[in-house]
């Protein structure tokens, strides 16, 4: 046993000796078999770029589906596409007003009966006109009750920033009176005084003041507040007052103006709380 010791130890030293052999060549071929990895997956991507710029673009993946689903989920959205191309096809075969005739406006062929009766009876169109006045009397009034009384400016903002934009745009371009218009010295501004057209601050307060009511859940004065907006609608086509686009952006306003009060309300929140002498801001409080 002891003669074959030596030769015992030299198989066991070449064994071992091998291992590192064996070791090298597996990762030599895990190492090969990455690089192949790599080399196939770098494939499609050569390949989508090769196909260019469309290759990546978003419908280019659209299936059936998903052009069904625009149509089931999104109806109001197809409503105004089929809408646009149709007032398309409107606005380019259009026969324009010439310049020696009056604008024509829809609101005032939809309203040419009331046209007809208040201007047959001056004390109707004079009673109507005194009843709207009181209406923008309640406007002004709720309006700022709620920032003198509730402590919410809100309104009072939003009626800030609409009537300055209604008097820049008023200003800058400055519409015809309506031919037809029938006046009243009993109609705000009192007095028959001049006014401008666009866009109608009468409709826009009415909005703001409709907003925070429903902001506050008050719904029965929401609504009540939105019956009279639209009788005063009809007032101001009847009378030839306001041409249909002045009350249509009015509504408009309102909406976005009471929007930018409370980003306004909210901005000056977070970074105002108090000013300098401990005195707390009565409008962001």
């Amino acid at each position: 046993m002891d003669a074959h010791e030596p030769l015992r130890s030299s198989c066991t030293l070449k064994t071992r000796s091998n291992k590192p052999k064996f070791r090298s060549a597996a990762i030599s071929l895990r190492s090969s078999a990455d690089r192949d990895r790599t080399v196939a997956e770098m494939k499609p991507t050569k390949k989508k770029t090769e196909n260019g710029f469309w290759s990546e673009a978003s419908f280019m993946n659209w299936s059936m589906d998903d052009v069904v689903g625009v149509f089931r989920f999104h109806p109001i959205l197809c409503f105004f596409a089929a809408s646009l191309i149709f007032f398309m096809a409107v606005e380019y075969t259009l026969r324009m007003v010439p310049p020696s005739s009056p604008p024509f406006d829809l609101g005032f062929a939809a309203t040419e009966w009331l046209y007809r009766a208040l201007a047959s009876s001056p004390d109707l169109n004079t009673l109507l006109a005194g009843l709207n006045t009181v209406f923008v009397g309640m406007q002004s009034t709720y309006i700022l009750w709620t920032w003198m009384v509730e402590g919410r400016p809100r309104a009072g903002i939003s009626a800030l920033f609409m009537f300055t934009c209604r008097g820049i745009l008023g200003y800058s371009t400055q519409l015809p009176v309506p031919q037809e218009f029938l006046g009243s010295g009993a109609d705000f501004p009192v007095g028959n005084v001049s006014f401008f057209l666009f866009f109608s601050g009468h409709v826009g307060g009415s909005v703001i003041a409709s907003l925070d009511m429903r902001r506050m859940k008050r719904w029965e004065m929401a609504w009540a507040f939105d019956v009279l907006n639209f009788l005063q609608v009809l007032r101001l086509l009847g009378t030839r007052g306001h041409y249909t686009i002045d009350l249509a952006v009015g509504v408009g306003a309102g909406i976005l103006c009471d929007s930018l009060a409370g980003k306004y309300e909210e901005r000056k929140r977070r970074a105002v709380i108090s000013t300098s002498n401990g005195n707390h801001d009565v409008l962001t409080k």
